[in-house]
């Protein structure tokens, strides 16, 4: 079956900028993720789809030979790993056409060498902010080719590969085709660019050397991670062609919203509603700390909505230092509701002598000043 095109398979217009690629592809990748969707073969394989999508896509240099030759830029190598576009587009690609037209740039390239380094993978975690702070380890399940055990990765019956020249490129490792006023030069799609075929290929992977296989990997998340962060696992992608060196793995890190706290940085800032008359006259509130603990906050007598109280070393951890960032204790006060007709005689008194004493509320009593003061100026 003829594969899809790589912005339909990510649902982004032709000319879609970075960020656009990323939030496609992290929206689609967690839609179809193995680990959401256990036992669901279609969906491994549009998680697989994704990857490779995205892996073109981001590259500036892949994906302009994408849009200029289509899939026949990575024939040879699956989406962004051997094809004369693929992963060694610097040193191939367009010199192999000027190679063409103006001889061999000094004789420096040579037929026969294999690509055939595996894909790199993407897959994303997703962990809570206690996680995040304290850092976590977890197991993810990689669905990717892995070396074949059968042949040892070498793609021969016994391990013992028995050769002779590819019959598509005679030995060169390459092929050319003609694209307009160009000669085109790619890796052999048959013999991956070894310019050797196996005599007696392995029954189990079919002379590939890899085969397809869940896989499942410990992943180590340090202390103080952010959104975003990446890791990489260097070796734990596709599998090569034939013994060929494999890709990476990259980890994506999403953190989960907080019910209570929020991040900002190395800080934590918290929310904490207080009764009128906890404002107004003052006391300690207890309030939780993102390592588990708890922490006492003095409240002082008259304390505003929107003032702030700073505890140093509450934030969140720092990564790859033991030190820690500051916690953020937010107040905002709570006017009453649901009164008693206790409480509302008592509050009513209350307003009573307020009016009677400026000092009380002397930001109201300055503003309502304010205010006459400029109706007079206006004459009214």
């Amino acid at each position: 079956m003829a594969k899809r095109d790589y912005y339909e398979v990510l649902g982004v217009p032709r000319d879609a900028n970075e960020d656009t690629l990323k939030k496609a592809f992290r929206k689609l990748a967690m839609q179809h993720h193995p680990d959401r969707n256990p036992g669901d073969k279609a969906a491994e394989a549009k998680f697989k789809e994704c990857n490779e999508a995205y892996d073109v896509l981001k590259d500036a240099e892949k994906r302009a030979a994408y849009d200029r030759y289509g899939h026949a830029a990575f024939e040879g190598g699956g989406g962004g790993g051997g094809g004369p576009f693929g992963g060694g587009f610097a040193g191939g690609g367009f010199e192999d056409i000027f190679e063409q037209m103006f001889g061999n740039l000094g004789g420096r390239r040579g037929g026969g060498q294999p690509s055939g380094r595996g894909s790199d993978l993407r897959t994303e975690v997703t962990i809570t902010l206690e996680e995040a702070f304290a850092g976590t380890k977890t197991t993810i399940r990689v669905p990717s080719s892995v070396s074949c055990d059968n042949c040892s990765g070498t793609g021969a019956e016994g391990g013992k590969a028995q050769t002779e020249n590819c019959p598509t490129c005679k030995g060169a490792g390459k092929v050319r085709a003609q694209s307009g006023f160009f000669l085109v030069e790619r890796t052999c799609p048959t013999c991956g660019g070894a310019g050797r075929s196996i005599k007696n290929p392995c029954k189990v992977c079919h002379g590939a050397g890899r085969v397809e296989k869940d896989r499942n990997l410990n992943v180590t998340i340090p202390a103080g991670v952010e959104e975003g962060t990446r890791i990489r696992l260097a070796g734990e992608g596709e599998a090569g062609l034939r013994g060929a060196p494999p890709g990476d793995l990259y980890v994506d890190i999403g953190i989960k919203p907080h019910p209570i706290f929020q991040r900002e940085g190395n800080n934590i800032f918290i929310r904490v509603p207080l009764r009128m008359t906890q404002a107004a006259l003052g006391g300690t509130v207890e309030v939780p700390s993102i390592d588990g603990g708890r922490a006492r906050v003095s409240i002082p007598t008259g304390t505003q909505a929107g003032d702030q109280f700073r505890l140093r070393g509450k934030g969140f951890s720092v990564l790859r230092s033991a030190t820690r960032g500051d916690m953020y204790v937010q107040v905002s006060v709570e006017t009453p509701q649901n009164l008693t007709p206790r409480q509302r005689e008592l509050l009513e008194q209350f307003e009573a002598e307020a009016e009677a004493n400026s000092r009380t509320s002397p930001e109201s009593e300055g503003f309502f000043s304010r205010v006459k003061e400029f109706w007079e100026g206006l004459g009214r």
